[in-house]
């Protein structure tokens, strides 16, 4: 059963975030306000391809807290480097990315990588905020570095699909969740077409439940004889499993979909969690350093 097309969200008006991220927020802002339709994925900035110019300073974000959730940033062009409190480190390119737990708590900085700032270039990038299950929230920090090689792929004429999380025809991602969901990156020839199922598994479990969007990261496509431009997000209604899709010209399209977590969602600031009492408690322990020390 096709999985008809809900709308499609132009970007939001750019803003920065710290000194090195210009970011589009499609959710859960002005693009999708409700913060229950994507999820388990709770919110997607993207910040489209900007140049920055050569800098001895690394722009970034400094050292700020996170309780109750996960950051997935996916790496499209420039390069990124991350610390946390929970003692890991990483940088990431083209094609790769940075899965952060934050879970009870952590302290973490990103920034452009020091030899992308000082030659300066396009930079380009996603970031996800994942909610965890409760029953997670308050488990240990972890942290995956996945790089492109590590996907799983699936080549077919005209395109290729890498699966960084989830599963797509018994071809699995190597990212660790603790939810059901697919994060694609789904790369297509111009003309190409492509017929995206989702899992037999998901079909099984929750046939129209799950939240499933689509970014276009480059390129335009067509669904069910929309255009899709290129920094364009495509939201799906949940009933139905299938989403054909015709590259208009060379495109890459970042696919989402997950089952919903059903729980009270309560953000504020950086924490993430199920009531107002448990953002009270992330306050406090943040300021009694029980997210661990980061300089």
């Amino acid at each position: 059963m096709l999985k008809k097309l809900e709308r499609i969200i132009p970007p939001p008006p750019p803003h920065m975030v710290g000194d090195g991220f210009r970011v589009h927020n499609f959710f859960p802002s002005s693009g999708i306000q409700n913060k229950q339709r994507m999820s388990p994925f709770f919110m997607l900035d993207y910040a489209s391809p900007y140049n920055f110019p050569p800098s001895e300073k690394q722009r970034g974000v400094d050292v700020h807290p996170h309780r109750g959730f996960e950051t997935v940033t996916i790496a499209y062009q420039g390069k990124v480097a991350h610390h946390d409190s929970a003692g890991n480190h990483g940088v990431i390119g083209e094609g790769d990315v940075q899965w952060m737990t934050a879970a009870s708590g952590v302290l973490h900085k990103e920034y452009h990588e020091k030899d992308f700032s000082k030659k300066g270039g396009t930079f380009q990038m996603v970031q996800l905020w994942v909610n965890l299950p409760a029953q997670y929230k308050m488990s240990a920090p972890q942290y995956q570095e996945i790089k492109k090689e590590m996907m799983g792929r699936l080549t077919f004429e005209g395109g290729l699909l890498e699966v960084i999380a989830g599963n797509y025809k018994d071809i699995k991602g190597p990212a660790s969740t603790f939810s059901p969901l697919h994060v694609f990156n789904l790369h297509l020839e111009s003309q190409a077409e492509f017929i995206l199922e989702l899992p037999d598994e998901f079909i099984l479990e929750l046939p129209e439940n799950f939240n499933t969007g689509l970014l276009a990261i480059k390129g335009s496509v067509t669904i069910q004889d929309q255009s899709v431009p290129s920094d364009h997000f495509a939201l799906f209604q949940n009933a139905g499993s299938t989403i054909s899709i015709k590259a208009s010209t060379s495109a890459t399209l970042l696919v989402l979909s997950g089952q919903p977590l059903d729980e009270p969602i309560v953000a504020y600031g950086p924490f993430l969690m199920n009531s107002w009492e448990e953002i009270e408690q992330a306050v406090e322990d943040f300021n009694n350093g029980k997210f661990g020390v980061l300089d």
